[in-house]
């Protein structure tokens, strides 16, 4: 087992080995990942979710340079690239730098021309474990460039061009939510968001419980190319519906009558798609509720048909995710478990009594470890503020 906690405190080190490369002191800023509580495969249908940010996160040393060069540095990687701000790469490579590019491009159109910068990153977010490394180091891009410009863009605008960014420069579908909770989380909440008019409600996590996220440490080849399979999925279905309900647009407009009434006319592996998208945007604003009023029964009972749906009618969960939530409800003091992230692979979240959380982590990574012979790393973390500049 890796026992890991998220830091509370950013490191310094990395302003020390900027000033080590390039002899001057650099603004830092952070962008934190995120794990989702409820509300899996709704943000992209317009529907309704409940994330936090987590304590581990992407930061940025940054200084200006006079010429329209950046400079990027990745510690993670232990590699740089060049990219030039009048001549910049036209696709993604399938490299890391990919994100930088996608959100440099965007924000240099948006700015009417950015000014040079030398960058060096450094991140903690778990890559592929469905925490949203990516939204991380794309928000703390945007907010370091920001930073650095003496230009402002307002949260919701950063969040939507960093989405711009991995959907059209990367190729990946995401919705929203990721990069809009890396921007607007908060310490000790979690964010119910509206994904289609953006409205959003910070609701506090009760005292006396902890974010426990347990990472299988698997990621099956199929997660990227089943991802938008699902999308496309649930489009069709969208497409099918609103041509028969009067004014729907996208699977949030559909009301459980209405697909009681049209549904059954769906292609089968297509009805268990729309029925776990309707089904979804109903049990987040009941946690929602629930975590309004302390109800932590409630909220676990609503994680755990999630994580039902999610495996029997989205099929997006696998055998290691499935393990690992049986293993969590064998615990006393769990309210609830469920796979977060996109699927196939990754993590599962659960809400534990604090007193429970260690003795917990021991016996799941212990139980996990024995029946796969591989180790998983458990993570107790807070719920942490969204991106800044740190002092």
């Amino acid at each position: 087992m890796s026992d890991k906690t998220a830091p509370e405190q950013p490191s310094l080190e990395l302003l020390e080995r900027f000033r080590a490369v390039y002899g001057e002191r650099p603004v830092l800023v952070q962008a934190p990942g995120r794990v989702n509580l409820i509300g899996e495969h709704t943000d992209y249908n317009e529907g309704f979710v409940l994330p936090a940010a987590i304590g581990f996160q992407t930061e940025i040393a940054i200084a200006g340079r006079e010429d329209r060069w950046l400079q990027v540095a990745s510690e993670n990687y232990a590699e740089s690239v060049e990219l030039d701000l009048d001549d910049m790469p036209a696709s993604a490579r399938g490299h890391w730098s990919d994100y930088v590019s996608g959100v440099v491009r965007l924000l240099d159109r948006a700015l009417d021309g950015l000014s040079g910068a030398n960058l060096m990153i450094h991140g903690n977010v778990p890559e592929g474990a469905g925490l949203s490394s990516s939204a991380s180091l794309e928000v703390a891009v945007c907010k370091a460039l920001l930073e650095i410009s003496g230009r402002t863009l307002d949260g919701v605008s950063v969040a939507q061009l960093c989405q711009r960014a991995e959907n059209e420069f990367v190729g990946a579908r995401c919705g929203i939510m990721d990069q809009f909770v890396s921007v607007y989380g908060k310490r000790n909440h979690a964010l119910r968001l509206d994904c289609r008019t953006l409205e959003f409600q910070q609701l506090p996590i009760p005292s006396g419980v902890r974010l426990v996220i347990c990472n299988t440490m698997v990621r099956h080849r199929v997660a990227a190319g089943e991802y938008n399979k699902r999308r496309a999925e649930c489009e069709t279905g969208a497409r099918f519906l609103a041509e028969r309900v009067p004014g729907a647009k996208t699977l949030r407009d559909v009301t459980p009558a209405d697909f009681e009434k049209f549904g059954g006319q769906l292609p089968e592996m297509i009805h268990k798609r729309c029925r776990h998208v309707l089904t979804e945007n109903s049990r987040v604003l009941q946690a929602a509720e629930a975590l309004q009023s302390g109800d932590l029964e409630l909220f676990g009972r609503l994680m755990e048909s999630s994580h039902a749906s999610l495996r029997d009618d989205f099929e997006v969960s696998c055998e290691e995710l499935d393990l690992m939530v049986r293993l969590a409800q064998q615990n006393e003091g769990v309210y609830g478990a469920r796979m977060t992230g996109g699927g196939f692979g990754g993590c599962t979240i659960n809400l534990v009594e604090e007193d429970r959380a260690e003795g917990f982590r021991a016996k799941v990574a212990a139980e996990y470890e024995r029946a796969t012979g591989r180790a998983p790393e458990i993570y107790v973390s807070p719920a942490a503020d969204g991106a800044a500049r740190l002092a």
